[in-house]
């Protein structure tokens, strides 16, 4: 059975580099854990590996799904976990990228087997929040599931009615499907990349404008086009409603780009202030992916 490692960070980082690195190094193959470039639409935009660095060794679960096909975190690991089995199954080894936390944890301590809910329960709790407003809506929630509501950040919608739903639909509390989960994957070995913040951000300033000039904004056009329902995954992708507001006329591109560059550094501290809070254990590289020591990542230090 070939190695697994992980290498999470937050955006501009560099981990597609650092992981083609270590995948050309170790003939092994690449598997996705960013929620974004799951999605085949905005390549250029969600910083999707080009054609050239897919072609330079596998790459799994990148571009697999259709914009109005929004994955959850159980979907994911589950498509994953039956990756990790078939490279495994043929001797190699992965490398599993990305910057998204949620799919880390779900992968190294595993997710709660909770059932499907009916699109019915879940419409009516997403009417009920934009109804009620978070304060209410929480307290609702405190009602049924104190757990979640304590745990869940101020204005995150998404998990609050998340928690809401999974109480009503089944009877039972979200934080207690939690507490019997399955355990996740054990033998790995992990790194996050955690470069200096203003040098991080200082390539969040430049990397933005680079994307437009890509063709991000082509990417962006043809994607608001279709009319999707604004609360589908992709639609929430950075930068994304503020090249929209230049598209609609509201901002120059200027200031599309301005906003989209705050956007990005924004999104780079969130990720980055996860990882510290959620795998405080696993070691740090403090470069960018492409200055890493290959060697050091192998032995999951940096």
């Amino acid at each position: 059975m070939g190695s697994v490692w992980l290498i999470a960070g937050p955006t501009a980082s560099g981990k597609s580099a650092l992981a083609l690195s270590l995948a050309r190094e170790t003939g092994g193959e690449i598997v996705n854990a960013d929620s974004m470039q799951l999605y085949r639409d905005l390549r250029v935009l969600t910083a999707r590996p080009s054609l050239d660095e897919e072609a330079q060794a596998p790459h799994h679960l990148y571009g697999v799904a259709d914009a109005t096909d929004g994955w959850s975190v159980g979907r994911w690991i589950a498509a994953a976990t039956a990756t990790l089995a078939d490279i495994a199954a043929r001797g190699r080894a992965a490398v599993v990228v990305g910057g998204t936390g949620l799919y880390f944890r779900a992968l190294t301590r595993g997710l709660a087997e909770i059932p499907p809910v009916p699109a019915a329960v879940r419409q009516a709790m997403q009417d009920r929040y934009d109804a009620e407003g978070e304060a209410a809506f929480r307290a609702r929630l405190a009602a049924v599931d104190p757990a979640a509501a304590e745990r869940i950040a101020p204005g995150d919608r998404q998990r609050l009615v998340r928690a809401m739903e999974v109480a009503e639909a089944t009877g039972r509390p979200l934080s207690q499907w939690q507490a019997e989960t399955e355990p996740g994957l054990s033998d790995y070995r992990a790194v996050v990349l955690e470069p200096p913040r203003a040098a991080l951000y200082a390539r969040c300033d430049v990397r933005f404008g680079r994307m437009v000039e890509a063709g991000a904004l082509d990417e962006a056009r043809a994607l608001l086009a279709r009319g999707l329902d604004p609360g589908l995954p992709l639609m929430k992708a950075t930068g994304l409603r503020e090249l929209g507001r230049h598209l609609s006329g509201e901002l120059s591109l200027d200031q599309a780009i301005a906003l989209g560059v705050q956007e990005t550094r924004r999104y780079a501290k969130r990720q980055s202030t996860w990882f510290r809070n959620q795998a405080p254990d696993w070691p740090r590289i403090t470069r960018f992916g492409e200055e890493a020591d290959v060697g050091a990542v192998r032995e999951g230090a940096g």
